[in-house]
């Protein structure tokens, strides 16, 4: 096994921006990039293969060229590949939403739920996210708040900074507030459950489509603590472990690990520029890139100046 860069695939919703490009050096032509899928195998936007031999392929078609040993041992417990990472650009606020568990979303959409987390990649003076409710709220105030849009009166709101993380499990109701950036680790699925969506409407002229009921069923209406994160391990759960590494490239200037046969790694770059070796190959990074390396690659290392993700699943 050896290390491969990955190219993204591109989403333009409306309330993105263009900082992933001018900032982080995103191949994209369009006006308005909001998230960049660093590494997925969704179905109908895959990142692809940027290095090597295989080039030019899917990362579906590359796991299926290379075959499954190289997700490890510890993918074998989930039926499709089990995480999704992404870059996200909130240029304007992001809607109040929230996503369904497991077997909600199974029995509504035939696709797994979404539990997510958030690393705060970058944040202006006074920005903020609403994340969970600021006390316990009845069914029936709920419901009542949505329909006279006086829902933001209960949510908590959480201003933020560069280098904060937070937990998203389902069911939690949730919104990026505009001037954020953020890498976001989440389960493989793509429900959204709209609540609130500032009365903006799409480019054909509409409003964009709520999801009023399934958000009823789903949403847990009492506040979500989150517990601080200490480096280097800023978040786990049954789908994903994340550690962060910094490298001031003074002191710290070099940092290496193994990639055994349990689980592949991904390495994003937030910060920073340098070199990713593993198994004689050798690439440079620059801020926002993404690698793979497939499991039981072995050692692997990082020198530079820099501030990076590893997620491997747990």
């Amino acid at each position: 096994m050896s290390i491969v860069k990955l190219e993204p695939g591109y989403r333009d919703y409306l309330w993105g921006g263009h900082k992933l490009v001018d900032e982080f050096h995103k191949n994209y032509a369009g006006d308005m990039l909001a998230e960049t899928w660093e590494l997925s195998c969704y179905p109908d936007n895959p990142s692809k293969i940027a290095s090597g031999e295989e080039k030019g392929l899917t990362l579906p078609d590359y796991i299926g060229k290379l075959g499954s040993q190289i997700l490890g041992t510890n993918c074998r417990k989930f039926e499709d590949f089990p995480i999704l990472i992404k870059f996200i650009d909130a240029k304007k606020p992001l809607s109040i939403q929230v996503h369904p568990d497991n077997k909600y979303a199974m029995e509504h959409e035939g696709e797994y739920g979404k539990t997510e987390m958030w690393y705060i990649v970058d944040a202006e003076p006074g920005a903020f996210l609403y994340y969970g409710f600021e006390h316990e709220i009845a069914g029936n105030e709920f419901e009542e708040r949505i329909k006279n849009n006086t829902l933001e009166e209960v949510l908590h709101k959480a201003y933020v900074k560069k280098g904060e993380t937070y937990f998203i499990p389902s069911g939690t109701l949730h919104a990026i507030g505009k001037g954020i950036t953020i890498a976001e680790i989440q389960q493989n699925s793509n429900i959204t459950y709209r609540i609130y969506d500032y009365g903006r409407i799409d480019k054909n002229g509409k409003p964009r489509e709520l999801h009023i009921a399934k958000a009823l069923d789903v949403t847990k209406r009492e506040p979500v603590k989150n517990i601080p994160s200490a480096d280097p391990h800023i978040g786990i759960c049954d789908y994903f472990s994340v550690d962060k590494i910094y490298l001031d490239g003074e002191n710290y200037k070099t940092i290496s690990g193994v990639v055994d046969e349990k689980s592949f790694l991904h390495v994003l770059f937030c910060e920073g520029e340098g070199e990713i070796k593993c198994g004689g190959e050798r690439l440079h990074f620059e801020k926002g890139d993404g690698f793979f390396i497939g499991a039981d690659s072995g050692v692997y290392s990082i020198t530079g100046k820099c501030e990076a993700l590893v997620t491997r699943i747990p």
